[in-house]
This record gives structure tokens, sequence and C-alpha cells, in this order.
């Protein structure tokens, strides 16, 4: 049995994965990865992924003989000191935790990018078709919590996940307006890296440069999600300022998948994933995603050959996490 985790500064994913080979007809085919048991956990109620660990094994009663984890934070020697939680994971220490030789940390995204090679078709939405370029390589962008970027690295013979700490690089303006949202930025003493802006707490820094006049419920209560109402409201055109604060964080999404595509190469294709994505499919098929992911001076024409897909699965890291381990890779 295989225990995969998806660690992130909201949730903590987890599931139990078994290798199926001799089963009955109709049923999974052999040597597939099913999952057969999961649970989500909030990962602030807690005190580290040991925790939360200790409680899954205990409540599935699962006989774990791997284990993997995707976590948000860079993987240092088999170590992650998470960047939106309070948490130190080990690999050493887990691996004692669960009796096992080894127990593999991964980055976040890293985990995604294995989940792209296991997604169906119909776990990806196709946004732009470009001009297929299989045995190219390919690039993985997500927006949640945070923003993490990854590429997958095509060897001659297979693609291979590669890690970055990406959407902690500085947030680049492409328009006048956005040259204005980095001086606000500025003005309110935060860092203006790509993820202050491209993750759930960005849509409130977009609502309030655009008018700050104009404020919701969940502005004032700790406990709601100024990101759920903003997006909720703008993709009901129910407020105007939450429609404009939507429309920006898309092109400033779609210009900054353009840069990774740029950066790396990535011909065969720009995979976006992550929770906002799905919740947002609606606008992000506007256009306005894929004309501000094409508009780069000289790499246009490049671009218009680069297909663009959202990853409609939300459970791509956790199955790329427990893939990964199932391989050796």
């Amino acid at each position: 049995m295989i225990l995969a985790g998806d660690v992130g500064g909201t949730k903590s994913n987890l599931g139990i994965f078994d290798i199926q080979g001799d089963v009955p007809k109709g049923s999974a085919q052999p040597g597939t990865l099913v999952r057969v048991a999961e649970k989500r956990y909030p990962s602030r109620e807690h005190k580290g992924l040991e925790e939360i660990v200790k409680d899954f094994v205990n409540v599935t009663e699962a006989k774990v003989t791997a284990a993997s984890f995707g976590i948000a934070g860079p993987v240092v020697n088999n170590r992650v000191q998470t960047g939106n939680l309070p948490w130190i994971v080990d690999g050493a220490s887990m691996a004692s935790l669960l009796g096992l030789d080894r127990v593999r940390l991964m980055n976040d995204l890293e985990a995604t990018a294995f989940g792209i090679g296991v997604m169906q078709p119909n776990d990806l939405e196709v946004l732009y078709a470009g001009i297929p370029a299989p045995e190219t390589h390919r690039a993985v962008i997500a927006a949640g919590t945070g923003l993490g970027e990854a590429i997958l690295f095509w060897d001659g013979a297979k693609h291979m996940p590669m890690a970055t700490e990406g959407g902690h690089a500085d947030f680049a303006p492409h328009t006048d307006q956005q040259a204005d949202l980095w001086k606000f930025i500025k003005s309110r003493g935060e860092f203006a890296s790509a993820e202050m802006v491209l993750s759930g707490r960005g849509f409130r820094t977009l609502h309030e440069f655009l008018d700050r006049s104009v404020r919701h419920p969940s502005f004032d209560d700790p406990s709601a999600d100024p990101a759920r109402e903003i997006t909720a409201l703008g993709l009901a055109g129910e407020c105007p300022v939450c429609v404009a604060a939507l429309d920006l964080w898309v092109e400033i999404y779609g210009s900054e998948a353009g840069n990774l595509v740029v950066r790396t190469v990535a011909r065969g294709g720009i995979y976006v994933a992550g929770g906002i994505a799905v919740k947002i499919l609606a606008k992000l098929k506007d256009g306005k995603f894929a004309s501000a992911f094409r508009d780069k001076e000289k790499m246009s024409y490049f671009l218009e050959q680069v297909p663009i897909h959202v990853v409609l699965d939300e459970e791509c890291p956790l199955k790329g996490a427990a893939y990964a381990v199932w391989k050796g890779l």
C-alpha cells in the first residue's frame, strides 16, 4: 500500500493507493494505481504533518509499504520548511514514524507534474489547442493558497518533473495598470512577488487596488474567504469591482504562464492546475488568459503554437506523488 499526500497551506489531502493486478474482468486493469482511501485535513488546525499522518494511518488501518508527499516549499536534503505553514517536514522522521526505510518528499508542483502523466483526456480542459509537440518540454503553473510552477523536462525518452520556486519571483507588470498595482502593493510595505497577486489572497489585493471604498462581508470576517466571495460575485456579474478584479487577475495569470513557457521553451504545452483554475474555468475560457499568455514581444509567434490545458482533477498532485513512488522516479 502506498501512502501519498498533497500538503498545502489550506488543506492536506492524504490517500492510500493500491496496485491492482489480478482482478475480475471489468475492474481495474493489471498494474493500475487505485486509490482505496482518502481524507482531507484543514492544515492550520494541526501542529504538523506527522500528527495528520498518524491519524490517517490509524483510521484506515493501512499497512503502508511506501510513502511520498508533495509539499509546498523547496525540498532540501529530503526536508521542507513549508512556506505557508509553520511546519518543518523531515523525510527521515516520517520514515521512522511509518516504519519505512525512506519516505520521499517532493515539491507540490513536482507532484502535480508527475500527476499530469496519469491524467485522462476528460481530466483536462483544452483552452487552446495550439500545435501539439509531445516530445518537448512542458510547464505547469498552479495558483491556490500560493503560486507554484514546475517544468516537465523532455530527456529524449520521457518527461521528468523539475520543481521551481518561480511563484516567489518578482511580479512583472505588463501594462500601465499593472505597474500601478505594483506601486500599490509596495506602498503597503509588502513584497511584490508573483504569488502576492496570483494566489487566493491576491483577489482582495486587486479589489482594494481598484476601489477601496467597496467592501464585502468577508473583508471583515476573519473566518471568511474574500477570494471565494470576490470570484463568485465576479462570475455572477453582481459587483463591477469584483468583475474587474477577476478580469485583471486572469490577465496577470495568463501573462505569468506565458513568462514561464518563454523561460523554459515549453513547446509541449502549459498545464494550469490548482483549485482556483477549476472554480473560475468559465473566466479562463473567455479569451483573456490566452491573449495575455501570447502577448510577448518577439515570442508571440512561438506562443501561438503552444497548447494550453486546465487540469480539472484537483487530486492531480496526490495521484502524482503516489505515481512517483510507485515507479521509483
